[in-house]
């Protein structure tokens, strides 16, 4: 089976070039700076959960060799929210980027780079080459072998440069809450807080200011144990258990541990802390190893031992009482989980999504979702649902316990989104994460991107705004007192509580704030014949992995469907020959592919691999929304490099 690697020509790297940049202490960069380091560029946006497994994958390379290697950020926004200075300053302290960021918000640099997705690595060597550029995640290993030997070359050669780079940390943050993700009102009248910022959990009074406890050392990482030692990464969503089930189970609050890729257990009574589901690894979809024990290995609608199976990014955690489960919504991998905490083996299975990327409605086993970031339960037992990257609002209507229907109420596609009241079918949002339940069974969107809470009514089919001007509201929770109708939201970025009076109609005003496009360069595709190449590379040590099947995938389909004539559909070689219907003037390619990879096993004397050597497994893995224009002269090939 072909890889179509192509080996790529000996190419200077272009200046970096933006509006400006952070974690320098207000100094620019150039690639002259830059001469005699490794250099790493990672383009990415903050609202890309794929971007933020990225940060964390290299995390452990990056202060491997801080003398040898920078790494640089490159900002290039999807919403229009994540253009803003402010914004973009935000999520560079929210995720921990100890590195320089470049922001380029025209997407100047992108395009010099040739970018086509995010996340995209390019690797630049000491002297001002390009030697790799990937795009997608699963890449952590081949950038760590890559560096290193690119270090050792380099440092033979004279042309490595030691010591310390252009990063300068920012000052430190302090507060009570930072970067507040989810909150949660106890039996007791307090707040529960997921303060992700914190990597911990804050009880707060009902004043939604003053500090209880705290549930969590403060220090990223997993570990169970007691309120001061135990340890969370980065948590979101939080759910009270029914009452009718702590005593058996042991716990009262489930918490959506999402760096961590994992679900916890939270006692109240003692702040203890027990890992209910995930192994701390993410799931990768086509992985041979998402489930301990199991070759080749996840099986969709099976349920396993939710301690063996891997999660990604678990954003969001919901009761359903027809469901009989606790319903995940799992950002990572575009997906819902159900996990059922029984006493003695409680287990885990995916309740809907192909893990493909997009908006398709239907029975929850064909359904696609794009970062299922928030979800409530509905008075009838539906639940709703924030899918952020499709800027959507969806119902979810259980059909018995191990099935749901899925139904998009507001919300038009991946590249589509603004600020847009009235019917529902034509209304936008712009990234939202939370979502709860009036009194009147209308819902509140925490509309994310757009600062604004937003009101959708079944009865009426209407969207109106009922709070506009907040800082990145990521959770609203629904407070009714003395018949007046109170919202508590959390306000993310602003990291804090902030309560808003609704009127007795619980209407709001109706805005039209524009609707807008992600602002991607179309490329110039010429009609009839398209060759579609995806070269991948393994990294140094490795070798394409066959063990368990074909080490390679390659999907392709189109917006509309009738742009491509012939080559759509699902194969083994990373290359596809595509016919361009000359009738469609435009529209968009969408190409998933991956490659799996393994560790070489080093040779015993008589030549035969050594048995006590288990190989690692590596996952790349890119999904690809490519805006083509189909022009007299266009192109007649399309390069996507996975790993090349």
């Amino acid at each position: 089976m072909s890889t179509g690697v192509q080996n790529l020509p000996r190419v200077r790297a272009s200046e970096l070039v933006g509006r400006g940049w952070l974690n320098t202490g207000g100094q620019d960069v150039t690639l002259a700076d830059l001469r005699g380091k490794v250099v790493v560029l990672d383009f990415w946006t903050f609202c890309c959960i794929n971007c933020l497994h990225v940060l964390d994958e290299l995390r452990e390379v990056e202060e491997q060799h801080r003398d040898e290697l920078v790494m640089i950020g490159v900002h290039s926004p999807k919403f229009e929210h994540e253009a803003d200075p402010d914004a973009l300053a935000a999520a560079v302290e929210r995720y921990e980027v100890r590195h320089p960021v470049l922001d380029d918000p025209e997407l100047v640099t992108w395009g010099a780079y040739t970018a086509r997705a995010w996340p995209t690595l390019v690797v630049i060597d000491p002297e001002g080459y390009i030697v790799a550029q990937m795009a997608g995640e699963g890449h952590g290993s081949a950038i760590a072998a890559l560096v290193s030997d690119l270090i050792a070359e380099h440092g033979a050669k004279g042309t490595l440069h030691r010591g310390s780079g252009p990063y300068v940390p920012p000052a430190p943050a302090s507060g009570t809450l930072r970067f507040p993700a989810k909150a949660l009102a106890l039996p007791n009248g307090n707040l529960l807080v997921a303060d992700a910022g914190h990597h911990s959990l804050a009880e707060l009074e009902p004043d939604g200011e003053t500090l209880v406890r705290r549930i969590g050392s403060g220090e990223r990482g997993l570990v169970d144990g007691g309120p001061g030692e135990a340890r969370f990464s980065e948590p979101n969503g939080l759910c009270l258990v029914p009452s009718d089930l702590t005593a058996s189970l042991g716990y009262d609050v489930v918490v959506a541990d999402t760096v961590n890729h994992a679900l916890r257990g939270v006692r109240l009574s003692d702040g203890a802390v027990t890992t209910l589901a995930g192994t701390g690894e993410q799931f990768m979809v086509g992985g041979q190893e998402n489930v301990t024990g199991t070759v080749g290995a996840f099986e969709a609608g099976e349920s396993y031992d939710s301690l063996s199976v891997r999660l990604s990014s678990p954003w969001d955690v919901e009761w359903s009482a027809e469901l009989g489960a606790f319903v995940v919504a799992m950002a990572g991998n575009h997906t819902l989980w159900d996990f059922h905490p029984g006493p003695h083996l409680p287990v885990v299975s995916l309740l809907a999504g192909t893990m493909n990327e997009g908006l398709e409605d239907g029975p929850g086993a064909g359904a696609w979702f794009a970062q299922p970031s928030g979800l409530a339960t509905a008075a009838d037992g539906a639940l709703w649902l924030a899918d952020a990257e499709t800027s959507a609002l969806r119902r979810l209507a259980p059909v018995d316990e191990t099935d749901v229907t899925v139904e998009t109420v507001v919300g038009q596609g991946l590249f589509d989104f603004g600020h847009r009241d009235g019917a529902a079918g034509q209304a936008l949002l712009q990234h939202p994460l939370g979502v709860a339940v009036l009194p009147d069974d209308s819902v509140v969107v925490a509309d994310t991107y757009n600062g604004a809470l937003r009101r959708y009514d079944p009865t009426s089919g209407e969207v109106t705004t009922l709070a506009k001007d907040l800082a990145e509201p990521s959770d609203v929770l629904v407070e009714v007192a003395d018949d007046a109708v109170h919202l508590l939201v959390v306000e993310s970025a602003a990291h804090r509580l902030t309560r808003v009076a609704l009127p007795a109609t619980l209407a709001g005003e109706v805005l039209d704030g524009g609707a807008h496009k992600v602002a991607r360069p179309a490329t110039d595709v010429g009609s009839g014949a398209l060759r579609l190449d995806v070269p991948f590379a393994p990294a140094p040590g490795q070798k394409l992995d066959d063990r368990w099947g074909p080490s390679t995938s390659l999907q392709v389909s189109a917006t509309p469907p009738e742009l491509l004539l012939s080559g759509a559909g699902t194969g083994t070689d990373l290359f596809r020959d595509l016919v361009i219907n000359p009738d469609v003037a435009e529209g968009v390619l969408h190409v998933t592919a991956k490659a799996a990879s393994c560790d070489e096993v080093p040779l015993l004397p008589n030549g035969e691999p050594d048995p006590d050597v288990f190989p690692a497994c590596h996952l790349a893995q890119q999904d690809w929304g490519v805006p083509v224009r189909v022009v007299p002269d266009g192109e007649a090939g399309l390069t996507l490099p996975l790993r090349g």
